[in-house]
């Protein structure tokens, strides 16, 4: 390994050309592929394809012909409210210019203009019309519409405020992916009418894609911006420009390939993908920063440069190898989440880290040894000058050795102390995330998301899906032995039918039956018949559970217990349909607002619902065959949190009032899926950290030879990350996606300080003897440089705090604090260890040390 290694620097500072143009080519290639970049940033991408949570989902929109909506609101809070010409006309208009846009689902559009005002007629009879077919021409036929909208339950706090002041359209869209591109066209629109109101959009669909649109903006800015930051620390480090240049060069490289990689294999580019250039950046220079530290040190004027440049890295190959492995082991660990987003994301980090450390070892000693005389002699001036900003490093360096070495036992007890009060803070930790508060509260999309949740019902969807379960009787046995001048028949009516779901197989031959009546002659081929059509109908009257008035009142009986609870805004049924037509065609009066006695009387109101304009918004509802039924319920809030606190409200309801028999119930909708998915992260996420812990401490234990020290070399990390983790409990921060998977890869991240100091401290003490003398040893250059490594970290990622992304700022503030902190803990615990604990860690030498 040793003479592979030789060979390989050797070869690098011989054949300089070659690693450049070998570099070059392949930076070329991956920079090809960037312009096929992709973004996702749909939460549903989250949980895998064939998840059973997002594969029902899937099936529910497709079945009751649901789709992801755009919610366009208009609010006048002066007094004068919505509900007046002007408004109601600059509704009108912006519905119809809705209305001509590619990829609306018009037909299902919900506006004040395209939907069916339900009154009587007259006794027994109901009348559809248009709520508002054309604009307004007084303020009073306005208010009128608003009382109209206000009477029907399904509109009412769905498209009309309770109070008047807010107005609402929804727009449906075919392709969720559209909704930026759709949203800005509507703002466009929108911005012709702002004498009537103010006008907001928002839903999970437009706030999801407008992250994506803002997210590449910020991929744009971010990673240039460390780019920048790391070029300014590394000229006040070393104050050589051709110098520093070296692991600028790497660090684009680095990102360049793995960026142009994961583009060219075909991944999308999600939240979590998009950081990748901003983690690599800090991360790739590391090495090289450790390199041209003790080359600018160790080389002097007229030695040899070759010969220099292979001895420092040869020095530093082996635990730059295992700082190396271990910070990708951190982020590899992130493919044993469930999250395929965050799979991609470690893999490839993962990934980045090893080809860093594989460019350095390569790209570095080649570009050192083209370095010229006079760029290496203006480096001994400035580095041995007494440059103020290395003597600040250096000086506090020094003190905090003086405090960690006199004050041992003190530190070691307030690090204990800390770590059990993170303790308790992790204990309080709650889970929740929520696309919208991805933008900050200043953003349009959050204004919005608190406008409209403020007037209305909510602009979350969550579907509970019930789900009649019991086996119809099969046709065959419907149809008993028949005459033998109708067993052909029979046989084959059953064999055209049977591949049909049994529902449609029941009414097919019930057609069938009723066609065949009128051929028949003989008293016994009719006498079956009827008899034949008796039972079928039977069976399918029964087959239709959600046209049952019991089931029906269930339903009705769930959602008042949901409205009575304070966690739904609202919630629409079948049941309210069927009351609602009921109402009209009895007297119209409040008090006929009930479900009809008989399933007939059900099947009746829901015929005369499909005379309206609208006869296809039955389906989002039920299911033709009537064995499946919607409760769609809108939230004010998309938090999963308050989406779990509905979910064991139902749960706690069926429990004490049990479902129908053979009706199962099931959750689906995007509020839904954010919980399944934040859940299994959660568990993926301490899955990931636990087997990374284990492994970095295999890893320590092979690199140190030591079981003593690899277990001080977790020592820092471990506290770091139970101190920052603790920390988010007490303040009350949510743990979201971002900072779930900043556990496991600060594992990786943290431990690289440990290492350098546990090595170096070994190093100096197998020289010397002496643990005061190595202590006061290693707060000289080996501490600066630490220090200084953490610097270029933590400082790399301050240019995402200035991002208006949430999930970025989150990030950028949590990995700066956590590389500070774990710089920090490294340099002020282990001294307080390895002196507390040295008959333990240095036995061989303890006899003779004073």
């Amino acid at each position: 390994m040793k003479a592979i290694k030789s060979a390989l620097l050797h070869y690098c500072t011989v054949r300089p050309k070659l690693i450049y143009g070998v570099l070059l080519i392949i930076s070329l290639v991956a920079a090809s592929q960037l312009p096929r970049i992709q973004i996702d940033t749909d939460p549903e991408n989250m949980l895998p394809s064939d998840h059973p949570a997002r594969v029902f989902h899937n099936q529910v929109k497709s079945d009751f012909t649901m789709y992801d909506a755009i919610v366009v609101g208009v609010v006048n809070e002066s007094g004068e409210g919505v509900f007046n010409k002007d408004t109601l006309n600059a509704i009108y208009q912006v519905t119809d210019a809705i209305l001509t846009m590619d990829n609306v689902v018009s037909a299902d559009v919900m506006s004040v203009s395209t939907v069916d005002n339900i009154t009587q007629s007259g006794p027994g009879t109901i009348r559809f019309a248009w709520m508002m077919p054309s604009p307004p021409k007084t303020d009073a036929q306005a208010e009128q519409i608003g009382e109209d909208l206000r009477r029907l339950p399904l509109l009412n706090e769905t498209l009309a405020a309770g109070n008047g002041e807010a107005a609402a359209i929804y727009v449906p869209l075919n392709d969720k992916n559209e909704s930026y591109r759709i949203a800005e066209q509507i703002r466009a629109i929108t911005a012709q009418y702002q004498q009537v109101g103010n006008w907001y959009i928002t839903g999970l669909p437009v706030a999801e894609d407008q992250f994506g649109y803002e997210m590449f903006v910020q991929m744009g800015i971010s990673a240039p911006l460390a780019g920048l930051t790391i070029f300014i620390l590394l000229f006040v480090f070393f104050r050589n420009f051709p110098l520093i240049t070296a692991p600028m060069i790497v660090a684009m490289a680095t990102v360049i390939i793995v960026m142009g990689a994961l583009i060219g294999m075909g991944f999308t580019v999600h939240i979590m993908s998009s950081m990748i250039a901003i983690f690599l950046m800090p991360i790739a220079v590391v090495d090289s920063v450790h390199i041209l530290s003790e080359f600018s040190d160790r080389y002097k004027p007229g030695s040899d440069l070759k010969e220099t440049i292979e001895d420092v890295i040869g020095h530093l190959f082996t635990p730059m190898l295992y700082t190396s492995i271990t910070s990708a082991v951190g982020f590899y660990s992130l493919m044993l989440t469930p999250i395929p987003p965050v799979k991609i994301f470690g893999a490839f980090v993962g990934s980045g880290i090893l080809l860093a450390f594989l460019i350095t070892v390569t790209f570095i000693p080649a570009y050192l040894s083209r370095m010229s005389d006079a760029a290496l002699s203006r480096l001994q001036d400035a580095l041995h000058d007494d440059n103020e900003h290395r003597s600040v490093i250096a000086t506090a360096a020094k003190k905090i050795g003086a405090f960690a070495t006199q004050r041992a036992r003190l530190i070691l007890t307030v690090f204990i102390a800390v770590f059990g009060v993170a303790v308790w803070g992790i204990s309080q930790i709650q889970i929740n995330d929520n696309p919208v508060r991805w933008f900050k509260e200043s953003h349009e999309i959050r204004i919005a998301d608190r406008v409209l949740n403020k007037h209305f019902a909510g602009t979350y969807d969550a579907y509970l899906v019930l789900t009649d379960t019991t086996t119809l009787p099969a046709a065959d046995n419907l149809l008993a032995t028949p005459p033998s001048s109708l067993t052909d028949w029979r046989n084959n009516v059953l064999e055209e039918t049977r591949s049909l779901p049994l529902a449609d197989q029941l009414q097919q031959v019930l057609n069938a039956i009723d066609d065949k009546s009128f051929e028949v002659d003989s008293d016994d081929a009719m006498s079956y018949l009827d008899s034949a059509r008796l039972r079928l109908e039977q069976a399918l009257e029964k087959s239709k559970r959600f046209s049952s008035p019991a089931v029906l009142a269930y339903i009705a009986d769930l959602q008042d217990y949901l409205a009575a609870s304070g966690l739904v805004g609202k919630s629409n049924s079948l049941a309210d349909v069927v009351r609602t037509v009921n109402r009209e065609l009895r007297s119209g009066e409040q008090q006929d607002y009930v479900l009809p006695d008989s399933q007939r009387g059900v099947a009746q109101t829901l015929l005369q619902y499909q005379s309206s304009h609208r006869p296809n918004d039955l389906w989002h509802f039920v299911t033709p065959d009537y064995r499946s039924s919607l409760i769609w319920l809108q939230l004010t809030s998309g938090d999963n949190q308050d989406m779990s606190s509905v979910v064991k409200l139902v749960s706690d309801y069926t429990d004490t009032h049990p479902l129908p028999d053979g009706v199962e119930a099931k959750w689906a909708g995007k509020a839904y899926l954010n919980v399944v998915w934040q859940d299994n992260m959660v568990s993926g996420m301490l899955e990931s950290l636990i087997s990374a812990f284990v492994i970095v401490l295999i890893m320590m234990v092979l690199l140190f030879r030591s079981l003593a020290f690899g277990i001080v070399a977790m020592l820092p990390l471990t506290l770091t990350i139970a101190f920052i983790y603790g920390l988010i409990g007490i303040i009350g921060k949510d743990y979201d996606m971002p900072i779930a998977v900043l556990s496991a890869l600060t594992l990786g991240l943290s431990v690289d300080f440990a290492i350098h100091f546990i090595e170096r401290a070994r190093a100096i003490y197998s020289e010397t003897g002496d643990l005061a003398a190595t202590m006061k040893a290693m707060f000289g250059e080996p501490a600066t440089a630490i220090s200084r490594n953490a610097l270029v970290i933590a400082l790399g990622f301050t240019p995402l705090l200035f991002a208006p992304l949430v999930p970025y700022i989150t990030v950028g503030v949590f990995l700066a604090s956590i590389m500070a902190v774990s710089a920090l803990v490294t340099l002020l615990m282990l001294p307080g260890v390895m002196i507390t604990a040295r008959a333990w860690l240095f036995p061989a030498r303890q006899k003779g040390e004073k």
